[in-house]
Formats: structure tokens, C-alpha cells, sequence
């Protein structure tokens, strides 16, 4: 389950990115207007008269050439939301985009619905990731301990401490949950369904809006979900999640039983 949200993740991120290119700005509301976007990735006419990219957030502008706003395609500036390296399936293909979004969206969502089954079935989500008050007692010194990169070890290292366990119900519940609700809200088809829905975000654009925050919001989990698999162990790690087998640290499993 986990390899087969890695890839949807990956297609749906890239499919989606190929979508917001056709309108690559993003508002709140039910309305789309270029001047009442708090997003927009866009391009400028630079003093030598090149093509410069420039993402505006509310009233801020940035110079972001090469990488949103304007990117090299075939070794010519092109206007364009996000580079050609970060669009799935093409440089510019918004009907295939569609397709395959759509396609990876269901099968992410079976995917979903079968892990929160399985982890009822097996109490995982209730002895492994729903914190308990001495869990959440001990936040503060989980804090402390990762930002100076100490991490579990010994049979420790066996159980997911507070912040993963917080992390994991964010990502699968939140992040999860939010992407799926917010593409379905997205879909003028859905409005005799979740008409209610869309009103309770303040319109069609802001779960637009929304659904591009909670992507981003997968990214930056995966970032630091990659660092903290390498800086404690990247062998290992890979071996327990493809076979179920995490070698303990030998010395640190000793001194947990002194």
C-alpha cells in the first residue's frame, strides 16, 4: 500500500501540475479573476527585453525564472506555470493530464480506503497511531531530540514516537482525506451531492485553492519523510518496508535492558 500511493502521489502530483498550468493562478471564492488571486505564476518583460517569470503571493512579487513563470523548453524561454521536468504526461497536454489525474485519483482513493480497513482490522490505527497521554506528554522532548537529530534506537526505534504518529494521521486523514473531498468539490457534477461542501469552503475556487495547499502540504511531508530516512539508515529502512525486517542497533538494544 504503500509503493502504490508512492506512485499515485507521484502521477497525481504531476498530472496535477499539468492541469494548473492551464490557469495558473489560484483565488478564494466561487469566482476566477487575474486580479483577485492570491497565487499566480506568471511572466514579465524584463529591462533587456527577455521573458522573466514571476510568481506573485498576495501583494509580493518574485523573480522566478527557470522555475515558475517562465522555464526552458527545447532551450527556448516558454511561459508556463510549473517547468516541462515537473508535468506529467507531457510539457502541455491538459485533456491527457485530465485522464491520467483522474485515473491514479481512484485508484489512490481504493488504496486509502483499504489501509484504514486494514488498519482497524488489525488495531494498527489504534495501538500505533492514535497517541496516547503519555505520547503526548513526552511532545516537547520529541521536538528537541529530532531538530538535534537524535533518534530512537535499540527496540525504540521498533515504535513510531509522537511526532510520526501525529504526522501519519495528518497525512492520511487530513492531507488524504482534505486532497480527495476538495477535487470532488472542484467538479460542477457534484453540486446536487456536495453542494454543501463547497459552500462551507466559500466557493469552487477556494477548494481549488485548497486542493493545491494540501498537494503542497504532501510534498513537504515527503521531504522530510526522505531526510529522515536517510539520516537513520536508508539500508534499513528500505529493507523493513519491502520485507517487514528493521535490525536493531545491537549496543542500543543492550543498554535498553541494563
Amino acid at each position: 500500500m504503500h509503493w502504490i500511493n508512492a506512485i499515485c502521489l507521484l502521477i497525481l502530483l504531476g498530472s496535477g501540475l499539468q492541469i494548473f498550468n492551464a490557469h495558473p493562478a489560484l483565488y478564494w471564492g466561487q469566482r476566477s479573476h487575474f486580479d483577485h488571486s492570491w497565487l499566480t505564476l506568471g511572466a514579465a518583460q524584463g529591462a533587456n527585453g527577455s521573458m522573466r517569470g514571476v510568481t506573485t503571493i498576495g501583494s509580493h512579487r518574485f523573480d522566478t525564472t527557470g522555475w515558475f513563470g517562465v522555464s526552458k523548453v527545447d532551450g527556448q524561454s516558454t511561459v508556463r506555470g510549473f517547468p516541462t521536468w515537473a508535468t506529467i504526461p507531457g510539457p502541455q497536454w491538459l485533456a491527457m493530464g485530465r485522464a491520467w489525474h483522474f485515473f491514479f485519483a481512484w485508484i489512490f482513493v481504493i488504496n486509502g480506503v483499504c489501509f484504514v480497513a486494514y488498519a482497524l482490522w488489525t488495531r494498527h490505527l489504534t495501538h500505533d497511531l492514535i497517541p496516547t497521554r503519555t505520547d503526548l506528554r513526552g511532545i516537547g522532548r520529541s521536538i528537541l531530540d529530532h531538530a538535534l537529530l537524535r533518534h530512537p534506537r535499540g527496540e525504540a526505534a521498533l515504535r513510531y514516537n509522537i511526532l510520526q504518529r501525529i504526522a501519519y494521521l495528518v497525512v492520511i486523514f487530513g492531507f488524504g482525506g482534505g486532497v480527495v473531498l476538495m477535487g470532488l468539490a472542484m467538479s460542477p457534477r457534484m453540486d446536487s451531492v456536495l453542494g454543501w461542501l463547497v459552500d462551507l469552503v466559500g466557493g469552487r475556487q477556494s477548494a481549488r485553492s485548497i486542493h493545491f495547499l494540501f498537494a503542497m502540504g504532501f510534498i513537504a511531508f515527503f521531504l522530510i519523510h526522505i531526510f529522515e530516512v536517510i539520516v537513520t539508515g536508508v539500508g534499513n529502512n528500505l529493507r523493513s518496508i519491502i520485507t517487514g525486517r528493521y535490525a536493531i542497533d545491537a549496543e542500543a538494544h543492550d543498554e535498553t535492558h541494563q
